[in-house]
């Protein structure tokens, strides 16, 4: 995908952020939105001139084909999340009452997950948005960066990413909205490294010497 096109993609999934949030809330005087939309834009238009082109067109098209329908089903789940925290924010204030230093603190791990799924894609050039093997695109096994710590950097940081974007959000509905992502993420790690063990020649020897999938020290 050319850059222009990347760019244009990602202007449009920021306006959709926007919409949804500031539509929802039916006003724009929500500073803690202004902020996520910023930090949004900034890991995205990052990503555009920081990753390999390959790599975009890979998760955007993997292996060329048009993304599986439980993909268009988490950006349905991401729509309600956003909906929701406009909702309660600007409308029917049922719980928005996260205090300010909660939601800081969510704000920052928002920003640092963010950054460090773009820094797992960054160093992992086969960073897919689906589970396959890339023999094409010559797929071997990933070692340095966030890999060297955990096997699974980018569910690491989405994970993080579930937990603190409804408390940045100011909202504690839309927290519950994002926890279905958690046991989906779980069970795509579980389920991707059982694959890459099996499938990716050398896995299963970085496994090995990798040994948590998530959590240092303890999974």
């Amino acid at each position: 995908m050319k850059r222009s096109k990347a760019l244009a993609l990602s202007l449009a999934t920021t306006f959709v952020i926007g919409l949804t949030l500031f539509g929802s809330a039916g006003r724009f005087g929500i500073p803690a939105f202004w902020a996520y939309m910023a930090v949004n834009a900034a890991i995205s238009l990052t990503a555009i001139f920081m990753l390999d082109p390959a790599l975009i067109d890979e998760r955007i098209r993997p292996g060329g084909q048009a993304l599986p329908i439980r993909m268009w089903l988490v950006w349905l789940l991401l729509l309600v999340h956003w909906c929701a925290a406009g909702l309660d924010r600007g409308r029917l204030h049922w719980t928005d009452t996260v205090p300010f230093s909660i939601q800081i603190t969510s704000f920052v791990l928002f920003a640092v997950a963010s950054a460090a799924a773009l820094w797992a894609m960054q160093v992992n050039q086969f960073f897919s948005s689906v589970v396959r093997l890339q023999p094409e695109r010559g797929q071997f096994v990933v070692t340095t960066g966030p890999y060297r710590l955990i096997r699974h950097p980018g569910y690491a940081a989405g994970i993080v990413f579930a937990l603190s974007s409804g408390p940045a959000l100011g909202s504690w509905l839309a927290a519950i909205t994002a926890a279905p992502a958690i046991p989906l993420l779980l069970w795509r790690t579980i389920s991707e490294d059982r694959f890459l063990q099996d499938e990716l020649p050398g896995y299963l020897a970085y496994a090995e010497r990798v040994r948590y999938r998530l959590v240092p020290g303890l999974w």
